[in-house]
């Protein structure tokens, strides 16, 4: 029995696209690239905007400012949500009560409280909510995951994260844009490779004399994970020359050897005994977005968990909320003390009763969130 609603049959996916923006556009072409999906619908406030972008691409399809309204008429079967982040909440939250899962743009949610609204709310309709956490989505990163048994006992694994964009709008004006704009990424690596959550993180986070940010642009990390791991995380948004990829740069030491990779390439293996450890293949599939979209199709024909379930992610937005409340408050913060306290205001805000029930019976987050887990497991 699966967890949540599966879609049988051979015909593409028919599938509604909220957001037409500039990521939205972006989404269009991956669309029009899967031939497991076919976009039937396309949903904004601005509906010309919408209009535009569906005449642009000679699509014929269904164009709107309701969601309802949009899904209804095209007979839709899911909804990939690319709002701006205050407004994924409500549109998931509206889609999941339709009867439709949802492939949203991260984060899922603005905050760890608004993300366990949306776990419940998963659980309540029976309707699978992912996020598409990109940067998961590397064949040379699953080559990476692939090598990691090798190395024994991982002791350490760090990234550096240097770039120096000028993107100019929100994220100039924002306290703290690396963490909370892009640190994410790394972080939900750090799980992906470790198969494991953090406990706790101490973080420090500045901003250099010389930052084009009004908020904080560099910052240190470690976190420990629950098998005694550390992660450490170094990055910064002003730091022009040698610039590392988008994925950063990253190192993983064992009891018996290390693995290197430099977010563009395939990963690099020497073990204590000398050898390059087992080469193989790097995994087929494809990259970033693309690859999240996959992933969800093939979850929702075979009722296979996904990586990025809300369940799940909710760990990776807490490992960013108590990196934030580490570096404000200068001091060492406890991943179980965030999401208790994000549960409390979960349960407080929730304007839906039924969702508010669910969360109740739940008792506290880690139970809750952990009962999923297992029964996804098994």
């Amino acid at each position: 029995m699966t967890r949540f609603a599966t879609i049988e049959g051979d015909e593409p996916l028919r599938v509604v696209l909220v957001g037409a923006g500039n990521m939205g556009r972006h989404w269009l072409d991956v669309i029009a690239e899967t031939p497991e999906v076919r976009l039937v619908g396309l949903v904004d406030l601005a509906v010309d905007l919408a209009r535009g972008a569906a005449e642009q691409r000679g699509l014929d399809i269904v164009v709107g400012d309701s969601l309802a309204a949009v899904a209804s008429e095209s007979g839709a079967q899911a909804v990939i949500d690319v709002t701006v982040p205050p407004a994924h909440h409500a549109v998931n939250t509206e889609a999941l009560f339709a009867g439709l899962p949802v492939l949203c743009e991260k984060p899922i949610a603005p905050t760890v409280a608004e993300t366990l609204s949306l776990a419940a709310a998963e659980d309540v309709t029976g309707q699978l909510l992912m996020t598409s956490q990109s940067r998961r989505y590397y064949p040379a990163l699953a080559e990476l995951k692939l090598a990691l048994p090798a190395l024994g006992q991982v002791g350490i694994v760090s990234t550096e994260f240097f770039k120096a964009p000028h993107f100019g709008g929100f994220r100039d004006e924002m306290a703290h844009p690396l963490l909370v704009d892009m640190a994410i990424h790394s972080f939900d690596v750090a799980r992906y490779l470790l198969d494991a959550d953090p406990v706790s993180v101490d973080c420090r986070t500045f901003n250099p004399g010389w930052s084009w940010y009004r908020g904080d642009a560099a910052a240190t990390a470690t976190f420990v994970f629950d098998d005694g791991t550390r992660f450490g995380y170094t990055g910064s948004w002003c730091s022009p020359g040698l610039e590392t990829s988008w994925n950063g740069n990253w190192r993983i030491s064992g009891a018996l050897g290390s693995a290197s990779w430099d977010g563009e390439g395939r990963p690099r293996v020497e073990l204590v005994d000398g050898s390059a450890g087992q080469q193989g293949r790097t995994p087929e599939g494809r990259s970033e977005i693309a690859g999240a979209l996959d992933e969800f199709v093939g979850a929702l024909r075979t009722g296979v968990v996904p990586s990025g379930d809300v369940h799940s992610n909710v760990y990776s937005l807490a490992m960013v909320e108590a990196a934030v409340l580490s570096a404000e408050n200068e001091r060492t913060v406890q991943l179980d003390a965030v999401l208790e306290d994000a549960y409390s205001v979960a349960l407080a805000n929730e304007k839906r009763d039924d969702v508010r029930a669910a969360l109740r019976s739940w008792g506290s987050a880690a139970d809750g969130l952990a009962s999923v887990s297992s029964e996804s497991a098994a």
